[in-house]
C-alpha cells in the first residue's frame, strides 16, 4: 500500500537517489514525468498505455523482458488492487513477460524482501514495473498514476519496506490520513476491480508497443 504525498525523490529527499533499488537502470538521463488519469476518463486507457510505453522505452529502447511486481494482499479489499492486476497479467503467456504478485501468490509486506531477492538471483530485475494500491485525497480517488522512480510500498500504513521498480503505477482506491487499515478493509470492490482492469489493459497495450507486437498477437496468447 502506497500513500500519496509531497513530490520528492524516491529516497524521500530531493536529489538523493536510493541505493540498491530493485529495477533501477543507470546511465540514462531523460525520464518521462508523472501521468494521471481517472478511471472514468474515456481516453484513460490510451493515455495510460502511452505513458507506460514511454517509461519502458526510456529504460530499454529495444524490446526487452519486463518484470511486473504487483504488491498487495487479497485479505484486504483496497489492498487487493495489485494482486488483481497480477492475476489478469498472469494469464498472458509471453516469453518476455514475468509477473509476480497474484491472488493465488501475493507479494506483500511479509514476503516482499524474500521475493525481491529471488528476482535478483533469477536475473529478473533489469526492467521492473511495480503496481500497488494507494490512499490519497478524496478528489483523487479513482485515479491511476504512472510515476518515475521506485515504489515505496507500505508508506500508506506506516511500514518501512524495500523500494521496488524502475518506475511504478498506483491506483488511488480510497482516502488516506486516518485509520488506514479500516479504510482499506471498507473500500468498494467495484472501484478496485475497475482500476485493476484499466491498469492491466493499459499494461497489455504498452507491452505490445514495447515489444513491437500487435495487440491481437498478445491477446491470442491469453488463456481462457
Amino acid at each position: 500500500m502506497w500513500k500519496t504525498g509531497p513530490r520528492t525523490s524516491p529516497a524521500g529527499q530531493a536529489g538523493q537517489p536510493p541505493a540498491a533499488t530493485l529495477g533501477r537502470a543507470e546511465g540514462i538521463a531523460a525520464r518521462p514525468g508523472e501521468t494521471r488519469v481517472h478511471v472514468d476518463d474515456p481516453a484513460g486507457r490510451d493515455t495510460l498505455s502511452a505513458a507506460i510505453a514511454s517509461h519502458l522505452a526510456s529504460f530499454s529502447p529495444r524490446p526487452a523482458p519486463v518484470t511486473i511486481v504487483c504488491v498487495g494482499s487479497d485479505r484486504s479489499t483496497g489492498d487487493a488492487l495489485g494482486p488483481l492486476v497480477g492475476t489478469q497479467l498472469s494469464r498472458i503467456r509471453h516469453p518476455r513477460l514475468i509477473v509476480h504478485g497474484t491472488l493465488e501468490s501475493p507479494v506483500h509486506a511479509a514476503n516482499l524482501s524474500e521475493r525481491l531477492e529471488a528476482l535478483r538471483e533469477a536475473g529478473q530485475d533489469k526492467l521492473v514495473v511495480a503496481v500497488d494500491a494507494c490512499l490519497g485525497r478524496s478528489e483523487n480517488v479513482g485515479t491511476v498514476c504512472v510515476k518515475p522512480g521506485p515504489l515505496r510500498p507500505g508508506t500508506g500504513v506506516h511500514k518501512s519496506l524495500p523500494p521496488v521498480g524502475s518506475f511504478h503505477i498506483v491506483g488511488v482506491v480510497n482516502v488516506g490520513g486516518f485509520m488506514e487499515y479500516f479504510v482499506l478493509q471498507n473500500t468498494r470492490l467495484n472501484l478496485v476491480m475497475r482500476l485493476a482492469d484499466l491498469i492491466a489493459q493499459a499494461l497489455i497495450d504498452s507491452l505490445a508497443k514495447h515489444w513491437r507486437s500487435p495487440a491481437l498477437q498478445i491477446a491470442a496468447t491469453w488463456e481462457s
